[in-house]
């Protein structure tokens, strides 16, 4: 396809209720918004059809569960063909009984489905028992060519992951992109909180530069129980410079204009594709190597 020189974007960062129509119809407001401000790429965060559900285990949370395609993405493949914007949103996705992924799925702005990323890297922490809920992914790390560029959709738990990121770019991704349900437990101290938000914009600031790539980071906000997601969505050029960033603690639509061609002058300055040493990696393909 062919793509924008300079493409504006829009991240969606909001706060998730215990309604899930409710939040569909905010993520669709919040997506009129973005595209009457001219946003050509919206990006939505991690299931945000609903509560952070994993917080707990409960058979009951597989109800919120819909196939692909279902329900929600037709309403949001209306929704991008009706403003023509690219849209990349996030679902728990149902394929069968007993098999459920945490899925990605990008809309073009005629409607179509261009491709969907199921989330590689699934946590087991305190606050956040994924693994009761979702396979892994088994979509791979394969960029989705769109309109606006080829993007490498990664989910939430991905962004911690440098061989997701290179993948992507090794495969031809021009944008990253992480939707995102991240927060603090509550009772953690101030200075654990800063240092852990801090951990969590360096190391995706680290992926824009390692690869010479744009990144996208979008999380929600607000308390859910003992969850205080931290908001903080950001853009980051491939230089690791923060274009746009969102506060903490407020629903917000955060803007940016992407100069794509700054990918091929940033790696032309920092040509680490170039000096990568493939024939020396051998075992990046195995759990641990010291015994």
């Amino acid at each position: 396809m062919p793509h924008p020189a300079r493409l504006p974007v829009a991240l969606i960062q909001m706060s998730c209720s215990s309604d899930p129509a409710k939040n569909l119809r905010k993520a669709i407001q919040q997506i009129s918004k973005a595209a009457h401000r001219g946003a050509k790429l919206v990006c939505l965060p991690e299931l945000f059809r609903s509560l952070y559900f994993c917080q707990k285990q409960d058979y009951a949370c597989f109800d919120l569960a819909e196939p692909i395609p279902g329900p929600t993405t037709k309403v949001l493949a209306a929704t991008a063909k009706k403003h023509k914007v690219t849209l990349v949103s996030s679902l728990f996705e149902k394929r069968t009984g007993g098999l459920y992924h945490n899925t990605a799925v990008v809309f073009g702005p005629n409607g179509k489905t261009l491709g969907i990323y199921r989330k590689m890297h699934i946590p087991d922490d305190p606050g956040f028992n994924e693994k009761f809920y979702f396979t892994p992914g088994d979509t791979g790390f394969e960029p989705i060519d769109t309109p606006v560029g080829k993007l490498g959709v990664l989910v939430c738990w991905d962004q911690w992951y440098p061989e997701a990121a290179r993948l992507m770019a090794l495969r031809g991704a021009q944008i990253l992109i992480y939707p995102t349900a991240i927060g603090w437990a509550r009772g953690e101290k101030k200075d654990v909180c800063d240092t852990q938000r801090g951990a969590w914009q360096t190391i995706q600031r680290s992926h824009a530069i390692a690869n010479g790539l744009f990144v996208l980071s979008i999380n929600r906000t607000g308390w859910e129980k003992d969850l205080n997601f931290w908001g903080s969505s950001f853009v980051s050029n491939p230089f690791g410079r923060v274009m746009a960033e969102a506060s903490p603690g407020r629903e917000e639509i955060i803007h940016a204009s992407l100069d794509l061609k700054e990918t091929t002058s940033t790696r032309q300055h920092w040509p680490f594709l170039r000096d990568r040493r493939v024939d020396a990696y051998g075992g990046l393909d195995q759990r641990f190597l010291n015994s």
